[in-house]
């Protein structure tokens, strides 16, 4: 079986537990369909929305940094050191926070443990975004994410 062949079949499979999912929720009663949307009332729905929004932004920061540290490289032959520490702590947080929104999104026992080392990762990242904030507008918002996101994930640490 080729590479193509997997995917036809991945996405064959996928389409017919859909279609059959569907099939059996719309084969109930709507007086029966007792469907809850816990994620909107969550415990954890403001860590969730802090992470997704830290996770995002960080993204965009990390992106700039690299950017950053090839167009210093290609001018100077030498690589940006302090953006390549702002790289780092981003990426260290984006791996936390990451972690931390799924385990929060399936309220797992692991939050908050996961909560006090993203704490710790959007605490360095933030002290190292702010060192380029006046440079960089990513910079400063990624440091503000940070803040924000530790802010919720100091609520749930443990």
């Amino acid at each position: 079986m080729d590479r193509r062949e997997m995917l036809q079949s991945g996405v064959a499979m996928t389409l017919a537990a859909t279609s059959t999912a569907a099939f059996a929720q719309g084969a109930k009663s709507d007086a029966a369909h007792e469907h809850h949307h816990h994620a909107a009332s969550s415990k954890y729905a403001a860590l969730i929305t802090a992470t997704s929004d830290c996770s995002h932004i960080g993204q965009i920061c990390a992106a700039h940094c690299i950017v950053i540290m090839g167009q210093t490289a290609a001018l100077t032959g030498k690589g940006d050191k302090e953006m390549a520490a702002c790289a780092k702590g981003v990426a260290q947080m984006l791996a936390t926070c990451q972690a931390l929104l799924s385990l929060a999104a399936q309220y797992s026992k692991y939050v908050p443990k996961m909560a006090a080392l993203a704490l710790a990762a959007c605490e360095d990242c933030e002290k190292e975004c702010r060192k380029h904030e006046k440079e960089h507008k990513e910079c400063k918002d990624c440091a503000e994410a940070c803040v924000a996101c530790a802010r919720e994930c100091k609520k749930v640490a443990a």
